[in-house]
């Protein structure tokens, strides 16, 4: 008999083995799962699955597609037939969009790995505070995963205890995006008073106690909770644990990563193992053979003209973050608009040392800003408006009103954090994305008027499908 896989099929485990770092995944079988959850080992494997998850192509793999496709950013290359992401970028989308299935499904396949470690290591015998760490770690995960699918969906299934029976799934309807937000910000605060501000050796890497402050500071500025947002990101710029790198290159070197502006960073190893990061080659311009990165590239999350456009006189971080252009092996320059941020040279293709940032402290920055301006502290907010500013050789701003304040701001942070995954989230965070890219609907090729229907994604057809009763389509698909 076929199985029917709902969207909580996960029931085959992807944990890892940590033998010299957190990074060495080894697949566990299903069949092995009676038998494991014993041990601290066996805990600390399952975590490592938990981290690992982070790099499916539904979750960080191709974040890409759902966070900078959709924005004024950055456009999709289109091959024959294939319009799977010119769909994100158009507003066309599908509800069979494979990309929206894998957003969804690989969310909660990661999700099913932080619950069964929650659910489970209260009756494992081990020391109390390495526990302690590891729910820690975990709640940080799966508040992590429950924001990037609350964000891209909406009111999504809240799950939170382990499922080993794929008919459990047909018991969860939507939950509202409201109490989704409450689980999160619970997860994040639990973790926060149960993790490290900082890790040694093979351990660099893991949430910390700064990352749990980091996202929860970015929760509440999602939620209009400007005041808590401005609390808890001041914590950590108090802490003193993170700062900025003189030189803003240096914070993309893959040889220099986990570095003092790195909070949170979705880790990768290159070298044949399965643990590579594929970005330098997906985004490389096609056609380029190794002129741009090792292997040749697929032309991916171009940067619009209007993104080039957008960079002021003198800024350094255009140089770092993209190009316009390449010269290929005949010594012909070719125009073609492509990202440089992840630029290591990949072992074979698909297989770079780059780091993807998560949480860096120039977002805490520019985030702590935007909630102080919105509180009404603008003038507080300048210098560390400034101070992103002066790294990247460009001139102080003066004496901004509130409203000047939000817009710089917005500026700051589009070019400050350029292919991060930040773009379109922050448009729909300030309420802005409708105005900003109905104003540049032809240039950039948007199909359709956009409404706040359009600010949150379709949810996959084949899960409607499969639970009609519980699970019902966004509006305006």
């Amino acid at each position: 008999m076929k199985i029917r896989y709902i969207y909580l099929t996960a029931l085959v485990l992807g944990f890892s083995s940590c033998k010299d770092s957190f990074l060495n995944l080894a697949p566990i079988s299903s069949a092995n799962t009676a038998t494991f959850y014993k041990t601290s080992s066996d805990m600390l494997n399952a975590l490592n699955g938990a981290y690992g998850s982070l790099q499916s192509a539904g979750q960080y793999g191709n974040y890409y597609v759902v966070s900078e496709i959709p924005s004024d950013d950055t456009t999709p290359v289109l091959s024959g037939s294939v319009t799977d992401q010119d769909e994100f970028d158009k507003f066309y989308l599908r509800t069979t969009n494979p990309f929206l299935l894998a957003r969804w499904s690989d969310g909660y396949k990661g999700i099913y790995r932080t619950n069964a470690i929650v659910d489970r290591i209260g009756a494992v015998t081990m020391d109390e505070t390495l526990k302690k760490r590891i729910v820690g770690e975990t709640k940080f995960l799966r508040a992590l995963m429950y924001f990037n699918l609350v964000r891209v969906f909406g009111d999504v299934p809240l799950v939170l205890k382990e499922t080993t029976d794929p008919a459990e799934g047909y018991e969860y309807s939507r939950a509202p995006v409201a109490d989704v937000y409450t689980q999160i910000v619970k997860d994040l605060t639990d973790a926060e008073s149960a993790l490290p501000d900082k890790y040694t050796g093979a351990d660099i890497g893991r949430a910390t106690k700064g990352a749990a402050k980091s996202l929860l500071g970015k929760v509440y500025l999602t939620r209009k909770q400007y005041a808590e947002a401005a609390t808890k990101l001041k914590e950590v710029i108090d802490g003193a644990v993170y700062d900025l790198l003189p030189n803003y290159a240096d914070v993309f070197k893959a040889a220099n990563k986990n570095h003092k502006e790195s909070i949170f960073d979705i880790q990768y190893k290159k070298g044949s193992i399965g643990e590579g990061n594929g970005l330098p080659n997906a985004y490389a311009p096609e056609n380029s053979g190794n002129s741009v990165v090792q292997f040749g590239g697929g032309g991916n999350n171009r940067p619009t003209a209007d993104f080039v456009n957008a960079y002021e006189k003198g800024d350094l971080r255009q140089a770092v973050s993209m190009a316009t252009g390449y010269t290929n092996a005949q010594g012909v320059r070719v125009e073609y608009n492509h990202v440089r941020k992840y630029s290591d040279t990949p072992t074979v293709s698909g297989d770079s040392e780059d780091n993807f940032p998560v949480l860096r402290y120039a977002d805490v920055l520019l985030m702590y800003a935007e909630a102080l301006n919105e509180t009404g502290k603008t003038s507080d907010a300048l210098p560390y408006l400034n101070r992103i500013r002066k790294r990247a050789g460009l001139a102080d701003k003066g004496t901004l009103s509130q409203a000047e304040m939000r817009l710089a701001l917005e500026q700051e942070r589009r070019m400050e954090l350029a292919f991060e995954g930040h773009r379109w989230f922050d448009l729909v965070r300030t309420g802005r994305a409708t105005t900003v890219l109905n104003a540049k609907a032809q240039a950039i090729g948007i199909k359709t008027n956009l409404t706040d229907n359009n600010l949150i994604f379709a949810i996959p057809q084949s899960q409607i499908d499969i639970n009609p009763s519980k699970i019902k389509q966004n509006t305006g698909y």
